[in-house]
């Protein structure tokens, strides 16, 4: 017998355990697929729910079964964006068969059922307004659809449509505020801007009209949201302002205010100066300056409006003056601005800092357009050459490579500064002996009056002497005949510490410089059979 039972066990085959026999995972399967059945479940419960509602007014109840639903957005997105949808749909339907208008005819019951549907349409909307406001960006932008699309059924469908007021005081309202109460919220944004505000005018109205608004009723809470109503401003397209027949739009019936091109021009200009005359910061001011050529200018009717905060972006200093001057000289060239002490601002950007500034390369590039005009006087010229070449000789060579073929393109358009090279003074060699006082006034702030006509430039002929090669190079360009037609700036804009050596360094050696002309035999200590003597390091120290 026990041989037998032995037996018995040995036949018997163990059965292995794997991953399809493990208890933990077919729990987690069953439980996926419990979820996954559930979910389709509630999902098929949400649209028959709709269809119920749809088909009979005794349904209308379920209207908030559905609510329920929308607000397990948070923790079930997609239960959540399934019954918004579904909850659109149905109000779509009731606005447009007028189940939630009411008039002085309807009875009772009729009113009180309007009146209800009214009542769970605006907690529709502030649950929509909850998912707007989600981190989740799919369902912040099926809100931003789904509301727009109310907006659109609520104002098409009123008693009175007449009512203009109506069309900002409903979601769209609600919309820009709920996109502009966060910085984060570019995405939405953006969405927002491209699909609404930028293709429909009438939105694009309103959304002016609704920004204008805050300004008036919130006040200061509304400066704390600036950042993000710049970001909205600054996504609209700069040939927007330029479009003068408006006939895209977004709702049926619109009055003549919105078809006509100046009303959106007076709205935006009103909005941009509400930003304007609020406490900005640096950031924001650089901002607002760095886009006012494109996006603020073609909206203004009244450019004078635009002086004094251009005066005092200048007066805060630094690339703040020089954005700020850039859109003053916009304003006198393209729309006629007068403005006579600009290249006396301008004049008084030229300091020691400019030329070690990292903003080096946009101020030449303004300064290159600034004084492009051949119809400057010889005087003005002359003093921005005379002090830039003064600064070179304190400047590093990356800003020196710059500066002289900038002169060179400014006396080829002005040929009359040459004389500032040829000149050959009286008394010339009691000159080279005593030397003599340049007439040039630096500290003189009115580049009319410092006699930088009366000067030369001898601080080129001086830079033809500079340390480093290719600054003494290209410096001898202004003493040879100036053959060349101009340069071309962007060539040298570009150069620094870094570029220059990199540049030095990839250069083919034809030839070994020499360093020692005699390899010595000691350094640090005395050679009696060297034929010069001990080497000035054994002279001067001594080493035990």
């Amino acid at each position: 017998m026990p041989a037998a039972v032995a037996n018995i066990v040995k036949s018997v085959k163990r059965k292995r355990h794997g991953a399809d026999s493990d208890p933990l995972v077919q729990n987690k399967t069953r439980k996926t697929e419990k979820d996954v059945s559930q979910r389709e479940n509630t999902e098929e419960e949400i649209l028959l729910l709709e269809e119920k509602i749809t088909h009979s007014r005794k349904n209308y109840n379920k209207i908030t079964i559905l609510q329920d639903y929308c607000k397990k957005h948070q923790t079930q997105s997609k239960t959540g964006i399934t019954a918004a949808v579904a909850l659109c749909r149905v109000f779509c339907r009731l606005l447009a068969n007028g189940s939630m208008s009411q008039s002085r005819e309807m009875r009772d019951n009729e009113r009180m059922i309007a009146q209800w549907l009214r009542a769970q349409y605006e907690s529709y909307n502030n649950i929509l307004l909850e998912m707007l406001m989600d981190t989740n960006p799919g369902l912040q932008s099926t809100a931003l659809t789904l509301l727009m699309r109310l907006q659109k059924e609520f104002v098409d469908n009123l008693d009175e449509p007449s009512h203009d007021h109506r069309r900002h005081e409903g979601n769209l309202r609600r919309v820009v505020a709920g996109i502009i109460n966060s910085d984060s919220m570019e995405l939405i944004r953006e969405e927002f801007v491209k699909k609404y505000v930028q293709v429909y005018d009438d939105v694009r109205y309103f959304t002016f009209v609704c920004l204008n608004d805050m300004f008036k009723e919130e006040g200061e809470k509304c400066m704390n949201r600036l950042d993000a109503i710049i970001s909205l401003l600054a996504l609209l397209e700069p040939d927007t302002a330029d479009k003068q027949n408006m006939d895209s739009f977004y709702h049926k019936k619109v009055n003549t205010r919105v078809r006509n091109g100046n009303s959106h021009k007076k709205l935006a200009q009103e909005l941009w100066m509400n930003i304007l005359r609020g406490s900005l910061s640096r950031s924001q001011r650089k901002t607002i300056l760095n886009m006012m050529t494109t996006h603020i200018v073609p909206w203004f009717t009244r450019m004078e409006l635009l002086m004094d905060f251009l005066t005092d972006s200048f007066n805060a200093g630094g690339s703040l003056s020089l954005a700020a001057l850039s859109g003053l000289f916009h304003l006198m060239q393209a729309k006629n601005l007068d403005y006579p002490q600009f290249y006396t601002k301008l004049y008084s950007l030229l300091s020691p800092e400019i030329l070690h500034s990292k903003h080096r390369s946009r101020f030449f590039r303004l300064l290159n357009t600034f004084l492009s005009s051949t119809h400057l006087p010889v005087a003005l010229v002359a003093s921005f050459i005379k002090r830039l070449a003064r600064l070179t000789l304190g400047a590093p060579p990356s800003g020196i490579v710059v500066t002289i073929p900038w002169i060179y393109n400014l006396m080829k358009n002005h040929p009359s500064c040459t004389f500032m090279i040829h000149r050959k003074p009286e008394y010339s060699e009691f000159i080279e002996g005593e030397g003599m006082d340049d007439p040039f006034d630096m500290a003189e702030p009115d580049p009319m009056e410092t006699r930088a006509f009366d000067s030369s430039l001898w601080e080129m002929h001086t830079l033809q002497s500079h340390y480093h090669p290719n600054v003494a190079t290209l410096a001898k360009i202004i003493s040879e005949q100036f053959t060349k037609q101009v340069y071309d700036l962007e060539d040298f804009l570009d150069h620094s510490y870094s570029s220059m050596l990199s540049a030095e360094l990839a250069k083919e050696v034809k030839k070994p410089p020499v360093v020692e002309y005699e390899i010595p035999k000691k350094i640090f200590l005395s050679d009696p059979d060297a034929a010069k003597g001990d080497s000035l390091l054994v002279r001067l120290w001594e080493f035990s």
